[in-house]
Parts: structure tokens; sequence; C-alpha cells
């Protein structure tokens, strides 16, 4: 509070413009008054720190690029990453008391951070060429609502690196399923029985997973089975997970990076793991799925799961 005090008398002892341009590359992106951050007391006026605070998260969001990974395309090349950038809360408020207050100009240029992307190009390069793991399932594509759903999942799940000691969790990196997101109904189950919610059909998508993964070695963390039988994975090599529910969760205790790769090819749902030619990695054996498509089954609505 001293601190402050004193700023206040340093700078208001000048004489300061009323408007402050706000500077993000060069081109203005807010013009803003003094008098609307702040707040009188007896003698001279100081920062009202809740409309600071309030400016500070608006530039921020306004500002904000995130870090974009490497990936590599439906056509097996790889893209490649780029760095992102975010507010300078420090800077920016060294150069805010500075200029605002004083009688140093009346522009302030938006200081930033540069971010920089988890998985670069050349780490790609290296994870992409050994297959430790890989696993099919089929659905039946007549099924659209269904069918749409694990195309989404897959999107998500697709280009996942997982770093050693690091563990990967099925619900944070495909994320919420919502309308809002483009999931549709379709068939799942809950507590035994068949019903339709959003985003029916992901299970599918974290069983191939745990099926795959398995294959490869990796540790499993978490994960729990359906209470019904489900046709796409021999019995009890499912992963139910739930938003608000049960997770797939494993573990890479390997030495290297590996890679998740999965996509869908007509009725099939296809996971493959990569890694380094350097891994030294334990592989497992799992019974292979049937290939017979999910049988529709029928109530008031068409199911199936």
């Amino acid at each position: 509070m001293k601190v402050l005090l004193i700023i206040g008398m340093l700078f208001f002892a000048q004489p300061v413009s009323s408007n402050v341009t706000l500077q993000y590359k060069g081109e203005q992106i807010k013009n803003i008054e003094r008098k609307e951050f702040t707040e009188s007391v007896p003698g001279f006026p100081l920062l009202n720190e809740e409309k600071y605070e309030e400016l500070v998260e608006n530039i921020k969001n306004e500002t904000y690029k995130p870090a974009t990974d490497a990936h590599i395309n439906k056509y097996g090349e790889i893209v490649q990453e780029k760095t992102g950038e975010i507010l300078n809360k420090e800077k920016f408020r060294d150069r805010f008391l500075t200029q605002f207050y004083g009688n140093d100009g009346n522009t302030i240029e938006i200081p930033m951070y540069t971010t920089y992307p988890k998985v670069d190009s050349e780490l790609l390069v290296n994870i992409k060429t050994r297959l430790i793991g890989q696993y099919v399932t089929y659905f039946n594509t007549r099924n659209e609502a269904r069918s749409h759903n694990i195309d989404l999942a897959t999107e998500e799940l697709n280009n996942t690196v997982i770093f050693p000691n690091e563990t990967f969790s099925f619900n944070k990196t495909v994320g919420k399923r919502t309308a809002d997101k483009g999931y549709l109904k379709a068939p799942v189950i809950v507590r035994g029985e068949l019903a339709e919610d959003i985003g029916g059909g992901i299970c599918q998508v974290s069983s191939t997973l745990f099926n795959a993964v398995e294959k490869a070695g990796a540790k499993i963390v978490e994960r729990y089975s359906h209470s019904k039988r489900v046709t796409y994975v021999p019995e009890g090599r499912d992963a139910t997970v739930s938003w608000y529910g049960p997770d797939f969760r494993f573990k890479n205790q390997y030495n290297q990076p590996i890679l998740i790769r999965a996509h869908t090819y007509g009725s099939q749902m296809i996971v493959r793991i990569y890694s380094s030619e350097e891994i030294n990695y334990n592989p497992h054996k799992v019974p292979n799925p049937s290939k017979e498509l999910p049988k529709e089954k029928r109530t008031i609505k068409p199911l199936s799961y």
C-alpha cells in the first residue's frame, strides 16, 4: 500500500492526458480513460485494482494465441508446430503504472511471452517409426449418430503423444462429450440397460484404445468394464468411460514417448501405437476382436452400443 501511495503522489504531480491507447503489435485494440481506473483517497488518487484486473483479463483473452503441436495429417505428412503467445502480466503492469499515471506518453504496447508447443516435428519424426501396438474393432455404419460420435472422439484421440512417466486420461484428452461439440444422441449402457444419451458409442473408442495400449505393454492405471456385455471386443476386454464417472487411464513407463494414431475407415475403428526405434518395450498378447458387427437391439427405438 505504501508503494502505491508513493506512486500516486509522484505520477499525479505531473499533468497527464486523460486517454491511453493500448496497442498490440502496432495496432490499436483499446482506448481507455484514466479516470475509469482510479479511486480517490484524501490527497491523491490510487489504482482501482478490481478494474485493473478486469482489464488485464480482457487483454489476456483478446491477445492469447495457443501454441499448436506438430501433427501427422491424413496423408501421413508432418505438419509443423507453431509457437503461441500469452500476456506478460508483470511487464504490462510496469508499463501501465509508468505510462498511465506518469507523463511518458499515452500509448502502451502490450508485452507478450512466447509459448512453445509440447510436440515438435523433430520429435514426431523420431517416434512415428516403430509400431508397438495395434487394435481394430468394427461398428455398424447404418447407425449414423453412433458412427458420427465415434468419428469425433477418434479425431480428438489421434496424434496424442504421451511422454515417459506421463499418465494418459481418456476423458481429459477427448474432452466432455456435448451437443455443442457436435456429439449426437446414441445408445449407451446405463446400469445394465440400454438407453440413449449424448455421445453414445464413445466406449468403443476407449475400448479399442485399451486393447492397443495393452498390446504395447503400457501400464494400465484405471479401467472399468461395462455392466452389460458388448459385442465389439471379447468379453472382459472393454473400457467404459463417462465424463462424470469412469475414466480410462494408462501410464507410459517406457524410456521413449509413444504416439497414438487413431482412425476410422468405413466400419473399422483402428488404433495404432508408435514409438522410436530405441524403445525397449514389453508387448502383451490380447484376444482378437470379433469381426461381427454389433447387432441392432430394438425396443421402442433402434439401439446399439
